[in-house]
């Protein structure tokens, strides 16, 4: 579904919602200070970041702060402890989009988490749609003609990544970047073989690939006409 970031320092709650997120098929990197946050923040590119507010060697709000002065996009969930009325509004005033207070329960977070990428992506709904396919972010349920579609889990995760940029272009390795975790063993011919699987999948028996291969570029979805 989406590539998150969570950056939190206990373990046992970064292992919870790490779990959690899997389960709701996203891809998910982990990271335990706020430097480390930072630097993925700048180099790599996610759907979504989740910052704990108190994390060592930089808290979550000054790793926040810096990302967005130098321009940072990607939407911002504050993962807290703290839930006065002005710890909320600190965080939100330094760029937060969202804040949830320790504890919750792991479908709120869900549901704030397609909450956020609705708005990202100007998504009114969490059902994508394109020609006879539909895919329901809440449920992961994907339809073709009415009918469910039996995905792999990053079948899933790399089909809702197109059908959220449709007519986009992505190279194999931009595409690696987007939906792979960065620091995964996973290879080009990986994203290759995905691509070739979920073709054999969607794509209409007697009809063009939704799946444009743009020669000597990448691949591009096309929604039908």
């Amino acid at each position: 579904m989406a590539k998150i970031l969570l950056a939190e320092d206990d373990a046992d709650m970064a292992s919870m919602v790490e779990d959690w997120l899997n389960h709701e098929q996203h891809t998910v990197e982990v990271v335990v200070n706020g430097a480390d946050a930072l630097d993925r923040m700048r180099f790599y590119s996610y759907d979504l970041i989740i910052l704990d507010w108190e994390l060592p060697k930089m808290s979550g709000i000054d790793a926040l702060k810096e990302y967005r002065g130098q321009g940072g996009l990607t939407p911002v969930l504050m993962l807290t402890g703290r839930g006065q009325v002005i710890h909320k509004t600190e965080g939100l005033d330094s760029g937060a989009d969202d804040y949830l207070t320790k504890p919750f329960d792991g479908q709120e977070l869900s549901a704030r988490i397609r909450a956020l990428l609705r708005r990202a992506t100007k998504q009114p709904s969490n059902v994508l749609s394109a020609g006879s396919l539909s895919l329901d972010t809440a449920t992961r349920a994907v339809l073709k003609n009415g009918k469910p579609l039996n995905l792999l889990p990053k079948e899933f995760v790399l089909l809702e990544f197109f059908m959220r940029h449709a007519g986009e272009v992505f190279s194999p390795e931009a595409l690696l970047d987007r939906v792979w975790k960065s620091d995964s063993d996973s290879s080009l011919d990986a994203v290759r073989m995905c691509i070739k699987r979920l073709r054999e999948k969607i794509d209409p028996p007697d009809g063009p690939s939704m799946i444009t291969t743009v020669h000597r570029v990448g691949y591009r979805f096309d929604r039908p006409a």
